[in-house]
């Protein structure tokens, strides 16, 4: 989580960093590059900020969705939950009967398989259904930390169409009271400021919440994916447990015989 931790700052700070050279670059622009870009409309800058504070928080959650997409991308990989050949020689000793050795290599190997695998080998005096148990405990944990770790982007999809609401409520109302306060006699002009930051934070929330919510479901179908893989490794791995437990289980033996009846001779 520490680490995790440390990457998201990273990227965000990567983030901010690019969008202070964008601002810094703009503002650098020659004056007749700036006249330019005046006659010909707004900037891409000028357009964000004009969202005021509503905007500004927009921005922030569009810097923390891209900072999540990164962090996830790097981290919910196949070989990162599931180290290659770590079920093959956890299965290799199994069948060798070398317990303590699978277990010391699952701790070595920390993922999502080792925590599986190193699950179910903890519950092997319990007998099978006791192993079984054991490993499909562990899995849902640790599906259930993905799945709380990817969760954020679908909050940040979801809290971003809301505030880009909030941001065109808060712009009718700036309108309606220029009418008010002129009596009705507004002109278009006057009308138009708060108008303009309805729109625009309309649309910064909607970019926002589009490419978040697919990103969630993106990562929840590889997240789905990765977590039944690992459970067929973690069952391909206790196969040959499973087996010398079944051949050794204790015959069962002839039924007892059916007594008599009460009254029978």
């Amino acid at each position: 989580m520490h680490k995790t931790s440390i990457r998201l700052f990273a990227v965000a700070a990567i983030a901010v960093v690019l969008v202070g050279w964008t601002t810094s670059s703009a503002v650098a622009q020659p004056a007749t590059e700036n006249a330019e870009t005046a006659q010909s409309g707004s900037s891409i800058w000028e357009i964000l900020t004009a969202g005021g504070p509503v905007g500004v928080l927009i921005v922030l959650l569009s810097i923390g969705a891209v900072a999540l997409v990164v962090e996830h991308i790097m981290t919910i990989r196949e070989h990162i939950l599931m180290p290659p050949g770590l079920s093959d020689e956890v299965r290799k000793l199994l069948a060798e009967g070398k317990l303590a050795p699978a277990q010391q290599l699952c701790r070595h190997k920390p993922s999502l398989l080792s925590f599986v695998l190193e699950a179910g080998i903890s519950e092997v005096d319990g007998g099978w259904q006791a192993i079984e148990k054991g490993m499909e405990d562990a899995l849902a944990d640790q599906s259930a930390r993905l799945f709380r770790k990817i969760e954020y982007l679908s909050v940040i999809g979801n809290i971003a169409p809301m505030l880009g609401l909030l941001g065109t409520v808060i712009g009718m109302i700036l309108a309606f009271r220029e009418v008010a306060g002129t009596q009705g006699a507004a002109r278009a002009a006057d009308l138009a400021q708060g108008i303009y930051l309805a729109l625009v934070t309309t649309v910064e929330g909607l970019v926002v919440a589009i490419p978040s919510l697919a990103a969630f479901a993106v990562f929840r179908n590889r997240v789905d994916q990765l977590v039944a893989e690992a459970s067929y490794l973690a069952q391909h791995a206790f196969t040959p447990l499973k087996r010398a437990r079944s051949a050794g289980a204790p015959p069962r033996g002839p039924m007892p015989p059916t007594p008599p009846p009460a009254g029978g001779r």
